[in-house]
C-alpha cells in the first residue's frame, strides 16, 4: 500500500472514530491511530516521498511568499516576449531586509494549474528570472528562489523560443552573481528546469521534497521502457532530501509534519523562515567576490568528486 492509500485509510478511520459516542473508547482509538500514523509515516520509501512532494494539497510557492515576506510586490514580464505565469518574482522584505524572490508556481486548482502551465516554465519565465537577478545584483539584494517544478516545458513553442539557451543562460548568470543566493526546494525539483533557479550558495530542502535530473517515470521509460517501474526508479535515482544531503548536494533539510507540509503548514513556514534568516546571517559578512567563488566551487565539486575527494 502506497503512502496516499495509507493517508486515505487514516482519514477514513478518523472520521469513523469521531462518530463514536463512547468518549473513553474514542480516546483509545485516537491513540492507536496516532501510533499507527507515526509508524507508517516514519518509514517512507523514496516513491512515498515523490507522492508527498506532488500531493495535491501541498502548499505552493505563493503560500510561502505570503507567509515569509512582507510588502511583496510582484514584477512581470521578460521585456522580450511575455509574462510567464509559471514563474513569479518580485521584491519583498524579510525581517526588514529587502530581498528578491523568484519562485516556480504550481496552481491551486485545475484552472490555476492550466494558467500556470503546471509550473513548467517557458523560456520567457527564465528570462524574467534573469532580469530580476540582474536587478538584485545592481541593488545588492539577496536572492531567494523557491523550486517546485516537474521540469521546464518541453513543447515545440518553448523550443522555438530557445528553451535550452534560456536555461543555460540562467545557470550561467546565477554562477556569476555576487549577492547571496539561497534556494529552497519545496516540492518537485525536476531536471534543468529546477537547476536554472538553484545555482545557489546554499540549497535548503524540505524533508519530503525531491530533486533529480529526471522524473522517476521518465527514468523508468528510458532505462526499462516501462514507466510503471517508477517506484523502482525513485529508489535508484537517490532523489530524496536525505540522499542529497549525504552527497553534499543540499546543505540543510527542514523537517515536515507527519505526512507532509499540508498537515502543518504554519510550523513548516516558520522553520523555513528561520532557516533562510540563519543562512543569510552566515553569508552576510562574506565579500561579494567570495560569495561568487564559493558558489562556483560548490557546484564544481558536487557529486562524485565531492563524495570521494578526487578533486584534490
Amino acid at each position: 500500500m502506497d503512502v496516499l492509500a495509507k493517508e486515505k485509510k487514516i482519514n477514513e478511520l478518523e472520521i469513523k472514530i469521531s462518530e463514536i459516542n463512547d468518549e473513553s473508547l474514542r480516546d483509545r482509538l485516537k491513540e492507536d491511530i496516532k501510533k499507527y500514523k507515526n509508524d507508517i509515516m516514519h518509514k517512507l520509501t523514496p516513491w512515498d516521498r515523490v507522492q508527498i512532494a506532488r500531493h495535491s494539497a501541498r502548499q505552493v510557492s505563493s503560500n510561502y511568499i505570503e507567509a515569509l515576506f512582507d510588502d511583496f510586490m510582484e514584477l512581470h514580464g521578460d521585456r522580450l516576449y511575455s509574462d510567464d505565469e509559471s514563474i513569479i518574482g518580485g521584491i519583498g522584505t524579510l525581517n526588514g531586509l529587502p530581498v528578491t524572490v523568484i519562485a516556480q508556481q504550481k496552481g491551486k486548482s485545475t484552472e490555476d494549474n492550466i494558467k500556470r502551465n503546471f509550473a513548467m516554465p517557458h523560456p520567457e519565465g527564465y528570462r524574467k528570472s534573469i532580469r530580476l537577478m540582474q536587478q538584485a545584483e545592481k541593488f545588492n539584494r539577496p536572492i531567494i528562489t523557491f523550486v517546485d517544478t516537474p521540469g521546464a516545458y518541453p513543447g515545440m513553442a518553448a523550443e522555438e523560443r530557445g528553451q535550452g539557451e534560456a536555461i543555460a543562460k540562467s545557470i550561467m548568470y546565477m554562477s556569476s552573481l555576487t549577492v547571496p543566493v539561497i534556494c529552497v526546494v519545496i516540492g518537485e525539483g525536476g531536471s534543468g528546469g529546477a537547476l536554472a533557479l538553484s545555482v545557489a550558495n546554499k540549497i535548503i530542502m524540505l524533508e519530503n521534497s525531491i530533486y533529480s535530473v529526471i522524473s522517476p517515470e521518465g527514468f523508468a521509460s528510458i532505462l526499462w521502457k516501462d514507466s510503471k517501474r517508477a517506484s523502482e526508479a525513485a529508489e535508484a535515482l537517490k532523489l530524496t532530501s536525505y540522499d542529497l544531503k549525504e552527497w553534499g548536494i543540499v546543505d540543510k533539510i527542514i523537517k515536515e509534519p507527519i505526512g507532509g507540509v499540508h498537515n502543518g503548514f504554519e510550523e513548516t513556514a516558520r522553520r523555513v523562515k528561520q532557516s533562510i534568516i540563519a543562512t543569510l546571517n552566515e553569508l552576510k559578512n562574506k565579500s561579494r567576490i567570495r560569495l561568487r567563488e564559493e558558489r562556483y566551487s560548490k557546484f564544481r565539486n558536487l557529486g562524485f568528486f565531492q563524495r570521494f575527494n578526487l578533486h584534490e
